[in-house]
Protein backbone atom coordinates (compact mmCIF):
# COMPACT_ATOMS: atom_id res chain seq x y z
CA UNK A 1 0.00 0.00 0.00
CA UNK A 2 1.22 3.08 -0.81
CA UNK A 3 0.52 6.92 -0.32
CA UNK A 4 2.45 10.37 -0.97
CA UNK A 5 4.05 9.98 2.62
CA UNK A 6 6.50 6.94 2.07
CA UNK A 7 7.77 5.63 -1.02
CA UNK A 8 6.13 2.38 -2.93
CA UNK A 9 5.91 -0.55 -0.98
CA UNK A 10 8.06 -3.40 -2.44
CA UNK A 11 7.34 -7.03 -1.97
CA UNK A 12 9.32 -10.08 -2.79
CA UNK A 13 7.73 -13.62 -2.32
CA UNK A 14 10.06 -16.64 -2.69
CA UNK A 15 8.75 -20.36 -3.08
CA UNK A 16 9.78 -22.87 -5.71
CA UNK A 17 6.02 -24.01 -5.97
CA UNK A 18 4.37 -21.79 -8.83
CA UNK A 19 0.83 -22.41 -7.27
CA UNK A 20 2.20 -21.25 -3.76
CA UNK A 21 3.28 -18.03 -5.46
CA UNK A 22 0.39 -17.58 -7.37
CA UNK A 23 -1.92 -17.90 -4.71
CA UNK A 24 -0.10 -15.20 -2.39
CA UNK A 25 -0.27 -12.68 -5.22
CA UNK A 26 -4.30 -13.75 -5.44
CA UNK A 27 -4.68 -12.64 -1.73
CA UNK A 28 -1.95 -9.63 -1.83
CA UNK A 29 -3.14 -8.41 -5.15
CA UNK A 30 -5.40 -5.60 -3.82
CA UNK A 31 -3.17 -4.49 -1.02
CA UNK A 32 -1.32 -1.78 -3.43
CA UNK A 33 2.27 -3.53 -2.94
CA UNK A 34 4.79 -4.20 -6.10
CA UNK A 35 5.37 -7.75 -5.89
CA UNK A 36 8.26 -10.30 -7.12
CA UNK A 37 8.43 -13.48 -7.35
CA UNK A 38 11.05 -15.71 -7.30
CA UNK A 39 11.84 -19.18 -7.26
CA UNK A 40 14.39 -20.15 -5.20
CA UNK A 41 17.26 -18.29 -3.08
CA UNK A 42 19.30 -17.68 -6.02
CA UNK A 43 16.65 -15.91 -8.29
CA UNK A 44 16.04 -13.83 -5.17
CA UNK A 45 19.23 -12.54 -4.83
CA UNK A 46 19.39 -11.32 -7.92
CA UNK A 47 15.87 -9.16 -7.56
CA UNK A 48 17.65 -7.65 -4.06
CA UNK A 49 20.75 -6.73 -6.92
CA UNK A 50 18.20 -4.92 -9.12
CA UNK A 51 15.69 -3.51 -6.88
CA UNK A 52 15.25 -1.81 -3.99
CA UNK A 53 12.87 -4.53 -1.90
CA UNK A 54 11.70 -3.58 2.00
CA UNK A 55 9.32 -7.03 2.68
CA UNK A 56 10.72 -10.67 1.90
CA UNK A 57 9.02 -13.47 2.41
CA UNK A 58 10.49 -16.76 1.81
CA UNK A 59 9.54 -20.31 1.75
CA UNK A 60 11.62 -22.58 3.83
CA UNK A 61 11.91 -25.98 2.16
CA UNK A 62 13.49 -25.01 -1.12
CA UNK A 63 16.29 -26.73 -2.71
CA UNK A 64 19.92 -26.23 -2.77
CA UNK A 65 19.20 -22.83 -0.50
CA UNK A 66 16.60 -23.22 2.44
CA UNK A 67 14.31 -20.31 3.27
CA UNK A 68 16.18 -19.83 6.80
CA UNK A 69 20.02 -20.01 4.83
CA UNK A 70 18.83 -17.53 2.25
CA UNK A 71 17.50 -14.88 4.87
CA UNK A 72 20.79 -15.29 6.60
CA UNK A 73 22.60 -14.16 3.70
CA UNK A 74 20.07 -11.38 2.88
CA UNK A 75 20.57 -10.06 6.55
CA UNK A 76 23.83 -9.57 5.80
CA UNK A 77 24.09 -8.10 2.49
CA UNK A 78 20.60 -6.42 2.71
CA UNK A 79 20.29 -5.55 6.59
CA UNK A 80 17.33 -3.30 6.18
CA UNK A 81 15.01 -5.44 4.82
CA UNK A 82 12.24 -7.03 7.13
CA UNK A 83 12.33 -10.81 6.65
CA UNK A 84 9.66 -13.45 7.04
CA UNK A 85 9.47 -16.78 6.61
CA UNK A 86 7.01 -19.11 5.74
CA UNK A 87 7.29 -22.63 7.52
CA UNK A 88 5.67 -25.64 8.78
CA UNK A 89 4.76 -26.53 12.04
CA UNK A 90 7.66 -29.78 11.94
CA UNK A 91 10.44 -26.94 11.16
CA UNK A 92 9.72 -24.88 14.16
CA UNK A 93 13.03 -25.43 15.75
CA UNK A 94 15.19 -24.61 12.88
CA UNK A 95 12.75 -21.36 12.38
CA UNK A 96 12.95 -20.24 15.72
CA UNK A 97 16.95 -20.52 15.84
CA UNK A 98 17.06 -17.81 13.40
CA UNK A 99 14.69 -15.45 14.69
CA UNK A 100 16.73 -15.74 17.75
CA UNK A 101 19.72 -14.50 16.34
CA UNK A 102 18.20 -11.93 14.15
CA UNK A 103 17.74 -13.44 10.42
CA UNK A 104 14.03 -12.91 10.18
CA UNK A 105 11.57 -10.78 11.94
CA UNK A 106 8.81 -13.94 12.75
CA UNK A 107 7.50 -16.31 10.92
CA UNK A 108 4.22 -17.85 9.24
CA UNK A 109 2.59 -20.83 9.69
CA UNK A 110 1.66 -22.98 6.29
CA UNK A 111 -1.17 -23.09 5.74
CA UNK A 112 -1.97 -19.48 6.52
CA UNK A 113 -4.66 -17.80 6.93
CA UNK A 114 -5.53 -14.49 4.87
CA UNK A 115 -6.49 -11.79 6.39
CA UNK A 116 -3.63 -12.76 8.92
CA UNK A 117 -1.25 -12.61 6.31
CA UNK A 118 -2.04 -9.22 5.20
CA UNK A 119 -1.89 -7.99 9.10
CA UNK A 120 1.31 -9.13 9.24
CA UNK A 121 2.93 -8.06 5.90
CA UNK A 122 1.18 -4.35 6.52
CA UNK A 123 2.89 -4.61 10.44
CA UNK A 124 6.41 -5.60 8.43
CA UNK A 125 5.96 -2.48 6.29
CA UNK A 126 5.14 -0.20 8.71
CA UNK A 127 8.42 -1.73 10.73
CA UNK A 128 10.56 -1.23 7.54
CA UNK A 129 9.17 2.36 6.76
CA UNK A 130 10.30 3.33 10.55
CA UNK A 131 13.55 2.06 9.89
CA UNK A 132 14.29 4.21 6.77
CA UNK A 133 12.27 7.13 8.87
CA UNK A 134 14.84 6.81 11.60
CA UNK A 135 17.93 6.31 8.85
CA UNK A 136 16.90 9.57 7.35
CA UNK A 137 16.69 11.31 10.35
CA UNK A 138 19.92 10.13 11.57
CA UNK A 139 21.50 11.67 8.52
CA UNK A 140 20.02 14.78 8.65
CA UNK A 141 21.14 15.15 13.02
CA UNK A 142 24.37 14.20 11.37
CA UNK A 143 24.19 16.49 8.49
CA UNK A 144 23.00 19.47 11.07
CA UNK A 145 25.67 18.44 13.69
CA UNK A 146 28.52 18.84 10.72
CA UNK A 147 27.16 22.35 10.15
CA UNK A 148 27.32 23.11 13.73
CA UNK A 149 29.94 21.99 14.08
CA UNK A 150 31.42 23.91 11.54
CA UNK A 151 29.80 27.49 12.76
CA UNK A 152 30.98 26.37 15.92
CA UNK A 153 34.82 26.42 14.13
CA UNK A 154 34.20 29.56 11.90
CA UNK A 155 32.88 31.08 15.57
CA UNK A 156 35.90 29.98 17.21
CA UNK A 157 38.29 31.33 14.43
CA UNK A 158 36.13 34.78 14.53
CA UNK A 159 36.14 34.97 18.20
CA UNK A 160 39.94 34.14 18.60
CA UNK A 161 40.62 36.75 15.38
CA UNK A 162 38.93 39.37 17.47
CA UNK A 163 40.91 38.82 20.49
CA UNK A 164 43.49 39.10 18.92
CA UNK A 165 42.41 42.53 17.31
CA UNK A 166 40.91 43.72 20.57
CA UNK A 167 44.37 42.73 22.06
CA UNK A 168 46.56 44.57 19.45
CA UNK A 169 44.38 48.05 20.15
CA UNK A 170 44.61 47.77 23.96
CA UNK A 171 48.51 47.20 23.52
CA UNK A 172 48.33 50.42 20.80
CA UNK A 173 46.11 52.15 23.56
CA UNK A 174 48.21 51.31 26.28
CA UNK A 175 51.41 52.76 24.51
CA UNK A 176 49.55 55.68 23.33
CA UNK A 177 48.37 56.53 26.68
CA UNK A 178 52.50 55.78 28.07
CA UNK A 179 53.47 58.09 25.16
CA UNK A 180 50.96 60.88 26.10
CA UNK A 181 51.97 60.96 29.80
CA UNK A 182 55.62 61.52 29.26
CA UNK A 183 54.81 64.44 26.56
CA UNK A 184 56.42 67.36 27.38
CA UNK A 185 53.05 69.05 26.78
CA UNK A 186 49.98 69.41 28.39
CA UNK A 187 46.81 67.47 26.77
CA UNK A 188 43.20 67.65 27.99
CA UNK A 189 40.25 66.75 26.81
CA UNK A 190 37.01 68.52 27.22
CA UNK A 191 33.56 66.71 26.59
CA UNK A 192 30.60 68.34 25.81
CA UNK A 193 29.87 69.09 29.10
CA UNK A 194 32.61 71.38 29.72
CA UNK A 195 34.26 68.27 31.80
CA UNK A 196 37.99 67.20 31.96
CA UNK A 197 37.49 63.47 29.84
CA UNK A 198 41.70 63.07 29.43
CA UNK A 199 44.45 64.49 31.15
CA UNK A 200 48.03 63.53 30.85
CA UNK A 201 51.00 64.06 33.60
CA UNK A 202 52.09 66.97 32.62
CA UNK A 203 48.54 68.67 32.60
CA UNK A 204 48.07 67.52 35.92
CA UNK A 205 51.70 69.02 37.29
CA UNK A 206 50.57 72.32 35.78
CA UNK A 207 47.24 73.27 37.14
CA UNK A 208 45.93 70.51 39.63
CA UNK A 209 45.52 72.16 43.38
CA UNK A 210 46.94 69.20 44.87
CA UNK A 211 50.28 66.31 44.17
CA UNK A 212 47.69 63.66 44.35
CA UNK A 213 44.77 65.45 42.76
CA UNK A 214 43.94 64.56 38.84
CA UNK A 215 41.91 66.72 36.58
CA UNK A 216 39.79 63.95 35.76
CA UNK A 217 36.51 64.70 36.25
CA UNK A 218 36.96 68.41 36.79
CA UNK A 219 34.74 71.56 35.26
CA UNK A 220 37.22 73.40 33.61
CA UNK A 221 35.78 75.95 35.28
CA UNK A 222 37.48 74.80 38.30
CA UNK A 223 41.02 74.05 37.15
CA UNK A 224 41.53 76.58 34.38
CA UNK A 225 43.23 79.91 35.00
CA UNK A 226 40.67 82.97 33.50
CA UNK A 227 42.94 84.02 30.49
CA UNK A 228 42.61 80.25 29.19
CA UNK A 229 39.28 79.37 29.94
CA UNK A 230 37.76 82.61 28.51
CA UNK A 231 39.57 81.57 25.25
CA UNK A 232 38.54 78.02 25.58
CA UNK A 233 34.96 78.86 25.98
CA UNK A 234 34.95 81.29 23.26
CA UNK A 235 36.26 78.91 20.70
CA UNK A 236 33.40 76.20 21.96
CA UNK A 237 30.98 79.04 21.76
CA UNK A 238 31.90 80.24 18.06
CA UNK A 239 31.96 76.38 16.90
CA UNK A 240 35.75 77.45 15.31
CA UNK A 241 37.15 74.11 14.70
CA UNK A 242 40.76 74.81 15.51
CA UNK A 243 42.50 77.27 16.89
CA UNK A 244 46.28 77.43 16.82
CA UNK A 245 49.08 79.47 18.21
CA UNK A 246 47.77 81.58 20.68
CA UNK A 247 50.02 82.97 23.38
CA UNK A 248 49.36 83.73 27.05
CA UNK A 249 51.46 84.25 30.13
CA UNK A 250 50.01 81.80 32.11
CA UNK A 251 52.65 81.35 34.40
CA UNK A 252 55.46 83.36 36.02
CA UNK A 253 58.19 83.53 33.44
CA UNK A 254 57.26 81.58 30.98
CA UNK A 255 54.67 81.59 28.22
CA UNK A 256 52.62 78.86 26.82
CA UNK A 257 51.31 78.32 23.05
CA UNK A 258 48.10 77.49 23.27
CA UNK A 259 46.45 74.85 20.35
CA UNK A 260 42.59 74.04 20.51
CA UNK A 261 41.15 71.58 17.73
CA UNK A 262 37.56 69.77 17.37
CA UNK A 263 37.63 66.00 18.48
CA UNK A 264 35.74 63.73 15.20
CA UNK A 265 37.67 64.59 12.43
CA UNK A 266 39.50 61.32 12.89
CA UNK A 267 37.83 59.00 15.08
CA UNK A 268 33.76 58.86 16.30
CA UNK A 269 34.94 60.79 19.55
CA UNK A 270 32.95 64.17 20.22
CA UNK A 271 34.97 66.86 22.67
CA UNK A 272 37.68 69.63 22.43
CA UNK A 273 41.47 69.07 22.90
CA UNK A 274 43.31 71.35 24.28
CA UNK A 275 46.91 71.24 23.68
CA UNK A 276 49.63 73.44 25.83
CA UNK A 277 53.15 74.37 25.09
CA UNK A 278 54.48 75.93 27.98
CA UNK A 279 57.93 77.72 26.88
CA UNK A 280 60.25 79.84 28.40
CA UNK A 281 59.52 84.10 28.13
CA UNK A 282 62.24 86.16 26.63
Amino acid sequence: MTDENHLPRHLLLIDDEPNILNALKRTLHREGYTIFTAGSGAEGLELLATYEIGVIISDQRMPQMTGVEFLRKVKVNYPKTIRLVLSGYTELETVTSAVNEGAIYKFLTKPWDDEQLRIQIQDAFLRYEMKQENLRLTEQLKFANEQLSRLNQNLEQQVAEKTSEIIKNITILQISQEILEYLPLAIIGIDDQQIIAISNRRADELFRHSPSQSLLGLPISQCLPEALLSIVQNVLLSGITKYDHGVLPLFEGMNTRVGISEMGRHSNAKGTILILSPFKAN
